[in-house]
């Protein structure tokens, strides 16, 4: 999904045989974990994603919090050893049933595995990012996923997360992605044995521009608690306990932090 309306392209969806779908911003020679940052982007589009991409730029933030976050050490991350990359897509459309944002994350989780060994890993995406992630999320890497106002259809598959970490963040305000869809995805994966928890930000919509220092921090720190690299807060942590046919904790108030 892009930022306001969706874009509709025709035409057939590129492909590249030499495309590699995995930049790292930080990568330490023995890392203990990863996180993975997967942008935004369109319904239909099968042209290149452009130099200059508007939903690429908007994710740089989310990986300097997660960087800046185990520097600070919040719950003794500080001194732990995690790599940090960004997924690049083929295309900037999702593409119907090709999917090509799913794949392109995919064969990031790939790479990364070969590269790193099998480092438990989460991924953080925005809208078609997290509609990516979370459909890429059975990777075995993959402990978990951090979706911010993801891109949830009412009949994407939610079987695979069985056993992952799944936490939600979505604006009150988004006339994108509907934050609705995002809560039935919740429960439709619970209730398929994934560990679920979600905040509602309010005041805040599709773009996460208000309220964006605490969209940043939040996914850093929800990132490095999935790992295993902070404490989560503890309303995440009973909203994950809650087991399927519960709906308790799917939109959790994101309280204003400093």
């Amino acid at each position: 999904m892009n930022d306001g309306r969706l874009a509709v392209h025709s035409g057939g969806v590129g492909t590249e045989a030499a495309h590699r779908a995995l930049s790292w911003r930080v990568r330490p020679a023995a890392p203990e974990a990863a996180v993975l940052v997967l942008h935004g982007g369109r319904e239909f589009g099968p042209e290149p994603v452009p130099a200059l991409n508007l939903p690429g730029l908007r994710m740089r933030p989310f990986a300097r919090a997660v960087e800046r976050a185990v520097r600070r050490g919040p719950g003794g991350a500080a001194g732990r050893s995690l790599a940090v990359g960004t997924v690049h897509y083929r295309c900037r459309g999702w593409n119907g049933d090709r999917a090509d944002a799913a794949r392109d994350a995919e064969a990031a989780l790939a790479e990364l595995a070969e590269t790193l060994g099998p480092v438990p890993t989460v991924l953080i995406g925005h809208s078609m990012g997290g509609r990516a992630a979370l459909r890429a999320a059975a990777h075995p890497c993959v402990q978990g996923v951090v979706a911010l106002a993801p891109w949830c259809p009412r009949d994407e598959p939610t079987e695979h997360l069985r056993g992952r970490s799944v936490l939600m963040l979505h604006g009150d305000r988004d006339r994108v992605t509907p934050p609705a869809d995002t809560d039935l995805f919740a429960l439709r994966a619970r209730d398929h044995g994934a560990r679920v928890a979600g905040y509602r930000v309010f005041g805040s919509g599709h773009t996460l521009m208000r309220r964006a220092g605490e969209w940043h921090r939040t996914a850093a720190d929800l990132a490095l608690a999935v790992l295993g690299l902070a404490a989560l807060p503890e309303e995440i942590g009973t909203a994950l306990a809650v087991e399927a046919g519960g709906s308790d904790g799917v939109c959790i108030p994101l309280a204003g932090r400093r």
